[in-house]
């Protein structure tokens, strides 16, 4: 059984049902129960037209679940809106179902968890192991979900920058469960691109992908995390660095710079650097002037100040950073690290430990930790 096609099949069979009279949340619900009948009838009778087999199988849920839902007066005539028998038309509705998932009535959170159940086709058990969260819980937040947008007019007009901005969420939910949603946000990603031609479609996934060309040196063997300076680059996917390199390089000569492009712009002269010490500080906070420029961002400015600390010195780091909101998400991290490398070791372990109190996540909170412990360790000596 290729579960790939099916997933890859889900999008245009939704859209096909949609037009047809379906509103968006019982077409997603008769699909996903069309996709387990073929899991269950295809390995021992595969049909010859895949799509077409699909879209009559969730019309026939469809028409069922209507027909049990109060809606028996409309009966005959979507009975005569049955598709008639042969291959289905080749329209693919996924970057309709982008712009309906990514809907601006819509949480982030909400946004992210449609976009995988309707267009990833991933399942709801798949998606709350994924968020570390009670099937039930996804399950009423993909139903509260699909309620908002089922009102909502199939072809109305979508926000590119809301749709780029649940991909990237996805992307950096990275690994948990038995779902990676790093890769499947760049599967995500390239479907995009290959339907819409802009720019910053392109930039995303060029980011995407030079970041997850680093995934395999991000952690050591006890799950510990290796900050960037410190990571094994033979380890570096070099494959996936071209890739985005070369994508990032053609956004790039269309001159309509957004910030996925600038990021993947810092991404790339990381990935393009042969050791840390050759890293382009200089040409990096250029950009990070640039993305600043486009978003700005504090958390962007925050990360421009370590840049500066490694163009300038940390003493330059320090007064880019003195102009932050202390209560930034890593501040503090980030001004440990300064001042360590300004020689200050008793303020950069009480600020390694407080950074560490602060940390998002447990992976985080030990490498600050184990950072504190060090600096500690080594004034006592």
């Amino acid at each position: 059984m290729n579960e790939a096609l099916l997933r890859s099949l889900t999008p245009s069979v939704i859209g096909i049902l949609v037009r047809r009279g379906a509103d968006f949340a019982a077409a997603e619900d008769a699909v996903q129960d069309a996709l387990v009948e073929a899991l269950r009838v295809w390995p021992a009778d595969p049909p010859r037209d895949p799509k077409g087999w699909l879209v009559t199988a969730a019309w026939r849920k469809f028409l069922d679940a209507t027909r049990s839902d109060a809606a028996r007066r409309r009966r005959e005539d979507l009975v005569d809106e049955e598709p008639a028998p042969g291959p289905a038309p080749a329209v693919d509705d996924t970057l309709h179902l982008y712009f309906l998932c990514a809907h601006p009535s819509l949480t982030p959170a909400s946004a992210v968890a449609l976009t995988l159940r309707a267009v990833g086709g991933l399942t709801t058990r798949q998606i709350a192991q994924a968020y570390l969260v009670p099937e039930a819980t996804m399950a009423q937040r993909i139903s509260r979900a699909k309620r908002t947008v089922s009102g909502v007019r199939f072809d109305q007009p979508g926000d590119v920058a809301t749709v780029l901005r649940v991909l990237y969420l996805v992307f950096n939910e990275g690994y948990s469960g038995d779902v990676d949603l790093a890769a499947e946000s760049i599967r995500l990603t390239r479907q995009l691109a290959a339907t819409i031609d802009h720019p910053e479609v392109a930039g995303l996934l060029a980011l995407m992908l030079l970041h997850h060309a680093r995934r395999a040196a991000r952690t050591a063997p006890d799950g510990s995390l290796v900050p960037l300076a410190e990571q094994d680059r033979g380890r570096w996917d070099t494959r996936q660095i071209a890739e985005g390199i070369g994508i990032l390089q053609a956004a790039l000569a269309r001159d309509r710079l957004g910030e996925y492009q600038a990021q993947a712009a810092i991404a790339a002269l990381h990935a393009d650097a042969p050791a840390a010490v050759e890293t382009d500080w200089v040409q990096i906070v250029e950009w990070y002037d640039e993305l600043a420029r486009l978003t700005d961002s504090p958390v962007v400015r925050l990360n421009r100040a370590v840049a500066v600390g490694e163009a300038d010195g940390p003493r330059a780091g320090l007064a880019a950073l003195a102009a932050l909101d202390a209560s930034l998400p890593r501040y503090a991290a980030v001004a440990a690290y300064l001042h360590e490398r300004d020689g200050d070791l008793t303020t950069a372990a009480r600020l390694y430990a407080e950074a560490a109190r602060r940390a998002p996540n447990l992976a985080e909170r030990d490498h600050l930790t184990r950072q504190a412990a060090r600096l500690n360790s080594h004034r006592s000596h």
